[in-house]
């Protein structure tokens, strides 16, 4: 059973001007239950999260000066948002959806968060549209609660997971991989586990190759108990930020392999959207609903 995250607070709190990207969010939804994917009763309503598991990942100077409002210009401004109560609400909302969506993983063996993948945060500030990092906070939650040992986050933005990485820079007990476009923000990287810098034009034959090597690399070295997958669609040829060439088909082929690596490892997967840019939104929306289709054909 597809478990699934989702709240209006993900995109009506958003400041103006930057609701339209976010427009995906209500919109998937809609597609996932016109097609029949899913039913009402899949999806859940996330809370805010308690501020005690927002402060297992970032410092508590951090969150202090971010839920009272008092960053710096220029630290504003690095969030790429202008900052208010509702947008911190809302991150802590799509923070709580991941950790829930992750717990039902645990019991049906994958669980959707339709918003997500906020993984340019740092422990000590956001960036890149992100001021919580809900993939760190996530595993941290599961590891603090000796839920889980071992995670395995498999980042597929075509931005670099940088936040993610330098969060767990000396955490043995995740392990962070991000494949993303060599030229693409952010410019100066953070160092991974393991990172694949991709050039600029990179299709499907290659994408997927590159991508199957890498996973294979990972599992010589490393044996999860629980995956993240952060399933930007960014990588598409269609997007205005990407910068690489991927197909709908390619990216639904890259969804498979993932999705298909959990399943035969039998090892638990929680889903998270990240980014998206088309000018079409409907695009963004078939490429985000293709992994849906792909978990309720494994799992159901």
């Amino acid at each position: 059973m597809l478990k699934i995250a989702f709240s209006t607070v993900y995109n009506h709190l958003l400041p103006e001007g930057h609701r339209f990207p976010m427009l995906k969010y209500e919109l998937l939804r809609g597609q996932l239950l016109h097609e029949g994917i899913v039913d009402e009763e899949n999806f859940f309503e996330p809370a805010p999260l308690d501020e005690k598991w927002i402060m297992s990942t970032h410092t508590p100077q951090y969150w202090h000066k971010l839920k009272n409002l008092a960053l710096s210009k220029s630290e504003i401004r690095a969030t790429g948002f202008p900052l208010t109560k509702e947008l911190v609400n809302r991150e802590t909302t799509i923070a709580n959806g991941s950790i829930q969506a992750a717990l039902f993983a645990m019991r049906y063996g994958i669980g959707m968060n339709i918003a997500g993948g906020t993984h340019h945060a740092f422990a000590d500030r956001g960036e890149g549209f992100c001021l919580l990092n809900d993939l760190a906070i996530t595993s941290n939650y599961l590891i603090d609660n000796q839920i889980v040992e071992n995670i395995l986050i498999i980042d597929l933005d075509v931005h670099q997971g940088n936040g993610t990485a330098s969060i767990f820079e000396d955490n043995p007990q995740v392990f962070t991989f991000s494949m993303h476009g060599e030229k693409n923000y952010p410019m100066r990287k953070t160092t991974s586990d393991l990172d694949y810098a991709l050039a600029d034009g990179t299709g499907d034959a290659e994408y997927l190759k590159i991508l199957q090597t890498q996973l294979d690399k990972i599992l010589a070295v490393f044996t999860p108990d629980f995956i993240i997958y952060q399933s930007g669609v960014d990588v598409l040829e269609s997007d205005t930020l990407g910068r690489l060439s991927m197909s709908l088909t390619g990216v639904q082929q890259r969804d498979s392999m993932v999705l298909d690596l959990g399943k035969s490892l039998g090892v638990p997967i929680m889903c998270c959207m990240g980014g998206g840019y088309s000018s079409q939104v409907s695009k963004i929306v078939d490429a985000h609903t293709q992994v849906y289709r792909i978990a309720q054909y494994l799992y159901s």
